[in-house]
Parts: C-alpha cells; structure tokens; sequence
C-alpha cells in the first residue's frame, strides 16, 4: 500500500475514534433540567420547587401544598424554600434572574425575561431570613450543578433591593447588575459599594418621588456611585409612593438586565499599559420623559438615557502623578485630544460634547507633594500619547487657576498646541503676559470676575502677533417673583446683588430715598443682613430675619452681576 494513502487511512481512523470536543457556545445553549416538585407558574412557565435545610444546607425536592398557587409561603424552621421557573427555551449562556425577596410580588419583569429565555430564581427571604451561607449554597447549586450562568442579575423591591445589593457587596465578581425598585439599605452595603464599581456592575433604580426612604438609601446609593465611577440609572416615577413597585410595562427593565447581562468587557487602550483602572464617565443631567403607558412622567438620569464613556486611569515610569483619559466612543480622525490640569466633573458640558465628536479628554498628573505642576512631567505624557498616534497638537483647556496652567504650558510648547479654551482664567496663575509671543488662538468666556484678568490678557495679545479672542457670557435673568438668592462662593469681597426697578421703592422697605429711585440689594457675607443703597446714595440695612415675609424682595427682569 502506498505510504502516503496509509498515512491518510490512519489520520481517517484517529479523528473517527476520537471523542467529540463540546464547544462552548453549544454547552452554554442546552437547558438545565430541575428535579423538583413540578407545577406550573404564570404563562404556563414550568415551576420547580425544592426545601433547604439550614443546618446542612443539603438542598431536596418539594411539592408545593395545594392552594399556594403562583406565591409562596414562609418555611417551617430551619428550612428554606427554593425555586427555580424555567424558560421555555433557555437564552444562550442560560442567564437568571434572582428575586431578592417578596415573590410573585409584580413580577411583570420576571415574565418578560422568562419569554427571553432567563431562569428565575428565589430563596426565603424575610425580615428575619437574611442573606447569608443559605445563599451561598443556593448559588452554587444552581451554577455548579445546573449549569446556570455564574453571573445572575439581581431583581430586589423594598427588602429585596437591600437584600440584593447585601449579597452583590459581598460576592461583586458573580454578579451581572441589579434592579433595585424602592430599595432599603444598611450601612455594611453602602461601605462596600466600591467593590461593585470596581467590578463595572450597572445598576437600575426605580422609585416613586415621594417614597419616604427615597432620601435615606436610593439617592445615597446614587451619589456614592456616581463619585466612585459606577454605571447608575434611576427612573423616578412623578407623584409614586412606595407602591406600586415595578412598570407596567417591564420593557425597560428586561432591556437594562439582558443587555447588562450580554454585555463584554471593552479593549483595554494601548495608552494605558498593563496596570490600569477603568471606570466609567457619564452626564447626571435629568431627563423628565412622559411614560404614556405608566400614566405618569418619569425623571430618568445615568447612562441608560445618556451616553456612557470609559475613563482610564494609568502611571508613567519616572512621572509623578496619575494620567486620566476619557475614551470615546469612536476616535475622530487625527485623534484629537484635550489637555488639562483638574478633573473633569459629569458638568463638563464642553468636554461631554467633544467627547461626542471623538476627542479624548486628557488630565495631566498632579504630584501629591508639590503644588506646582512639573512641565517635566507634562512633556512626558505628551510624547507618550503622540508615540500612541494622538494628535501633535492639543487643546489646552481649564478653569481659573487650571486655565493658568494650561496657558503656561501653551507658553513654553506653543508649536505644540492647537488653541486654548478657558474659562474665567486668572492671570496670578499663568504668566500670560507674556502669551502674545506664542501666537496661540484662544477663547475665553468670562462668567464672573472676568474684566481684571481676560481684559489683561486680551491687552498683552496685540492683533498683529496673536489670535486672542475673548467671548463674555452675561448672567442668567432673575426672574420677576425671587426671594433673595445667595452665592455659594460669598466671601468679603463679593456677594450676589439683586436690582430693584423704580416701581419697588422706599414705601415697602421704610427705607428714606426718594420714590422712583432704583436700588441695589447686596446679600452680605455673614448672610445676616440685607444692605441696600439707592441711586442717590442713601443706604439702609435691615436684619434678614427681621425682613417681613409680606415684603418680599422682589427684582426687575435686569441682569444681576457679582
């Protein structure tokens, strides 16, 4: 026989007799099948039963007794009943849901994602049966024994959404996010919130405006995530108590889980190196959208109605200081970037709308010892982020003293700089007298206190040598009916002044200055008295306390300044 054709026979031979390898994809479509008390659940979803038992946490099957229906009923002592509702067909990685507490409590959401092919889940939970080793247990049997998905989404209303996140803090790498209804809280959870930002776990607040623990754990829980780089959302339902939990129509909900669940972790930057962190960037600017079906209007915030970037954090050999960098979505191209000296808060309107046009946003490291930047170190960053193909030519943007540092940077790299942006710059801040040599476009808007140090540097910048451009933003109207508006920046040398028109005149004040004449309310800096001086240079003062509420201050439509 011809060596080659055997060869071939034998090749033939091994791959036949060799056992089949399961792919992943394939294990992960085939449904788990339950062993437990069979009934039926809502939709005619097939429901399994099964009992705990506390004390060895050994897991058998139950019937569930006659009269129970779709619900559940508490467990005798030292047990804990268990359920599992199947899908009809299982979603590819067989992923679940699990109910923190109150089953068959508005389980709209529940259906729906059981007609997307989830498992739900439950374990007794009560005032008195808490998180624990019993959850623990439940937990592994489901995942280890039955397949399902190692990472669950949480579904937790009032008790539930306390009991959810209880777990979640303490297992943060197993699970996928959590809808959290009006949830509870304690303080344990709350210290442990940055475990589950670190692991990027979204997570979905429902609630009414007027639940009474609205303040005390919801909005908390949002405002610690937020700051920690957290993925957030809340929907607040205009005029809702504690009840009803839920929507009426769960799409939302389900669409928040199965996304979260389905989602993958983005490419970790080439900037960024081996060590660095992520965490996530995004406007808290409110939403008020009408929910026709819901019978009401809902405030939505965080990144499920707005857009979401990474934020990357990372260290240079030999640089001082951490490097920030807000990624988008899709680089425009050139890869133009910003450089700047202080954090980027989720206010940053100019930065959130470069970002929506492909630019990074970069923040230089700032030494923890010193109090001046290192152009040493500046210029380090800069060549590292060219050699990763970023524009030779940023933008240096900041506010106040940042906007300084940004000049000053500017000045000493001017070939290196494609135009500064900045707001209300103080000129103690950055040399700028000597800015005309650079030749640097620029814009500045100027907010407050903005004539000593914009005019100053437009003054230095003659026509011929430079591109210097100064943009004033006037200030908001007051409107016709305020009380008196305090400055959260009052200090000795400024305080908020509201003008009065002719028509408002000593008659309401018992202030002596002729009639018709304008005055000037200035809030002064102890908050304690309202000063007022007419145009003829009469003055008055009278203690804010003592101002009579039948005599309001009341303001002209005029600009107010500082």
């Amino acid at each position: 026989m011809n060596r080659a054709v055997a060869i071939s026979l034998g090749l033939a031979l091994i791959l036949t007799l060799r056992p089949p390898v399961a792919r992943a994809a394939d294990d992960a479509t085939v449904a788990p099948s339950f062993d437990g008390g069979k009934s039926v659940w809502h939709d005619n979803f097939d429901r399994y039963d099964f009992v705990m038992d506390e004390q060895t946490l050994a897991i058998t099957p139950f019937k569930a007794p006659e009269g129970e229906r779709f619900g559940v009923r508490d467990p005798a002592k030292g047990q804990r009943r268990c359920i599992v509702i199947a899908p009809k067909t299982a979603a590819p990685g067989n992923p679940w849901s699990w109910q923190g507490c109150y089953w068959d409590h508005q389980p709209q959401a529940e259906v729906e994602l059981l007609r997307r092919g989830f498992h739900i889940a439950y374990i007794s939970a009560n005032a008195t049966l808490k998180p624990g080793k019993e959850w623990d247990a439940w937990y592994q049997f489901l995942t280890e024994k039955h397949g399902l998905s190692k990472r669950p989404a949480f579904i937790g209303m009032s008790r539930g959404g306390e009991y959810a996140s209880t777990w979640a803090t303490n297992h943060p790498d197993r699970v996928a996010c959590i809808y959290a209804d009006n949830p509870g809280g304690n303080p344990e959870m709350l210290s442990k919130l940055g475990d589950l930002a670190r692991n990027d776990v979204p997570l979905l607040h429902v609630c009414g405006s007027i639940d009474p623990i609205l303040g005390r754990y919801s909005m908390v829980i949002e405002a610690i995530y937020q700051q920690l780089g957290g993925r957030i959302s809340t929907m607040t339902k205009d005029g809702a108590g504690h009840h009803p939990h839920s929507l009426r129509d769960p799409t939302p909900i389900a669409d928040f889980i199965e996304e979260s669940v389905k989602a993958t972790r983005p490419v970790t930057p080439d900037f960024a190196g081996e060590k660095f962190t992520r965490s996530a960037y995004y406007s808290i600017q409110s939403a008020y959208r009408e929910f026709p079906k819901e019978g009401t209007f809902i405030t939505c915030r965080g990144p499920r109605f707005t857009e979401c970037y990474d934020r990357v954090g990372f260290q240079l050999p030999g640089v001082k200081g951490a490097i920030s960098v807000l990624v988008p979505k899709t680089a425009a191209a050139g890869k133009p970037w910003v450089y700047r000296a202080e954090f980027v808060s989720r206010d940053a309107v100019v930065d959130l709308a470069l970002l929506a046009k492909g630019f990074h946003i970069v923040t230089g490291p700032v030494s923890y010892n010193d109090d001046n930047l290192s152009l040493q170190h500046w210029n380090a960053v800069y060549h590292h982020l060219i050699d990763q193909g970023f524009s030779k030519r940023p933008v240096m943007e900041g506010a106040a003293r940042s906007a300084g540092e940004a000049y000053a940077w500017a000045i000493e790299n001017p070939e290196k700089v494609s135009c500064v942006y900045a707001e209300n710059s103080l000129k103690q801040a950055c040399r700028c007298y000597t800015f005309a040599a650079a030749s640097i476009p620029h814009s500045t808007p100027a907010l407050a206190r903005w004539n000593r140090n914009t005019k100053s540097l437009a003054r230095t910048s003659p026509p011929s040598s430079s591109k210097a451009k100064a943009i004033t933003r006037s200030p908001p109207m007051i409107p016709r009916r305020s009380s008196i508006l305090f400055s959260p920046h009052s200090n000795r040398r400024s305080a908020r002044q509201i003008r009065r028109s002719p028509e408002h005149t000593s008659a309401q004040t018992g202030n002596a200055a002729a009639a018709g004449r304008s005055r000037t309310w200035v809030c002064g800096p102890d908050r304690s008295l309202v000063h007022a001086r007419s145009s003829g240079g009469t003055r008055a003062s009278i203690p804010l306390s003592e101002r009579s509420p039948s005599d309001p201050v009341r303001s002209s439509p005029r600009r107010y300044g500082w």
